[in-house]
């Protein structure tokens, strides 16, 4: 009687990959989804897109999550809903910005061109059609340039002497009141500085007296930026610097504020485009000028953020062009702002060998 050994079955890549789904397998879900949620809507009487949206969003995550459950098992199945979630909670944040951006180049596109960049309302009435936002333009950029001469030094000081050199209760302190600073309404910073330059000390409104307020809005967000760069700068640099019998100032000067310059760039940008749509200072500081003046210290001037409150609420259908057009030439000058810090952040980025 013979007896014959069982024969080892050949062990392969095939035989070890575990089952999977095809790579069209979610868009297909995806499709499955919108058109389920299609016929949900229509058949329960919801005419908004957004909820048709959120009803796809919802059945495309369970399906995935079923359909990789049955075919690759639980383990994948919770790592593709989890990805399901990022991917819906990134879109949940993208189509409102997308929607917002869409709809202001829409109806802003109506009468924006180098008429309406180049002319004042003057003495164009509110109602009335024509006119445009140059006085607005130089008087919101005179009052971020102020803004930013005040805020951005004492914020990068402050931040380098709480990273550098804060020690102790006075550095305690100091934090403290930047974290109270973050949180103050605009309203008040501007009720203080009305309250000290115009009613006490007697001054008239100005861009400057705008400028001061918003400087204490972007003054706390530039020394948080800035202390948190400064901290990712590794100390290794600065002990190298130190032992080469640098002074500390200059190692702080010539090695950490360069490392970190990219940082701190984009820190101040943010800063700008906080205070570049703030409108209850300048309501309340600028006051309100349809006429151009070029003088920040002597009488009111136009502000783009005011110019925009102005126009949508007199009401008419030219003031609404004129209002979407200004908020289209303000995000405009916001990125902008931030294209240029890019570059001079990558000018100033320290060169790294290979």
């Amino acid at each position: 009687m013979s007896t014959t050994a069982p024969t080892a079955q050949a062990v392969t890549p095939d035989t070890l990959r575990a089952p999977r789904l095809p790579r069209w397998a979610s868009p297909l879900v995806a499709l499955g989804s919108a058109a389920a949620a299609v016929g949900v809507g229509l058949g329960t009487g919801l005419h908004s897109r957004v909820q048709w949206g959120l009803i796809a969003a919802l059945l495309f995550v369970v399906a995935s999550y079923v359909l990789a459950t049955v075919v690759e098992g639980k383990r994948q199945a919770k790592d593709r809903f989890a990805t399901s979630m990022v991917w819906m909670t990134f879109l949940l944040a993208v189509i409102p910005l997308a929607s917002l951006i869409w709809e202001t180049v829409e109806r802003g596109s109506k009468v924006f061109s180098p008429y309406f960049l180049s002319h004042s309302m003057g003495v164009v009435a509110d109602r009335e059609v024509g006119g445009g936002i140059n006085h607005a333009i130089i008087g919101t950029l005179q009052q971020v340039a102020l803004a930013s001469l005040i805020a951005v030094p004492i914020g990068l000081l402050t931040a380098i002497y709480l990273v550098e050199y804060g020690r102790g209760k006075l550095a305690k302190a100091v934090t403290f009141f930047v974290d109270v600073m973050t949180g103050i309404p605009s309203i008040v910073a501007g009720l203080f500085v009305l309250s000290f330059w115009i009613l006490i000390l007697g001054f008239d409104f100005s861009g400057w007296a705008g400028a001061m307020a918003l400087s204490i809005l972007m003054m706390p967000v530039v020394v948080r930026s800035t202390e948190e760069m400064l901290k990712l700068v590794p100390n290794e640099l600065r002990e190298a610097s130190l032992a080469l019998g640098v002074p500390k100032w200059r190692t702080i000067l010539k090695v950490v504020l360069p490392t970190a310059i990219g940082g701190i760039t984009t820190g101040v940008m943010l800063a700008v485009a906080r205070i570049a749509g703030e409108t209850a200072p300048v309501l309340l500081l600028v006051w309100v000028n349809p006429f151009i003046n070029t003088n920040p210290f002597d009488g009111a001037q136009g502000s783009l953020p005011l110019y925009i409150y102005q126009q949508y609420a007199a009401g008419s259908e030219a003031s609404y062009d004129r209002a979407w057009a200004a908020a289209l030439a303000l995000i405009g000058f916001i990125m902008i702002l931030n294209l240029v810090a890019r570059g001079i952040a990558r000018w100033k980025a320290p060169k790294t060998g290979r």
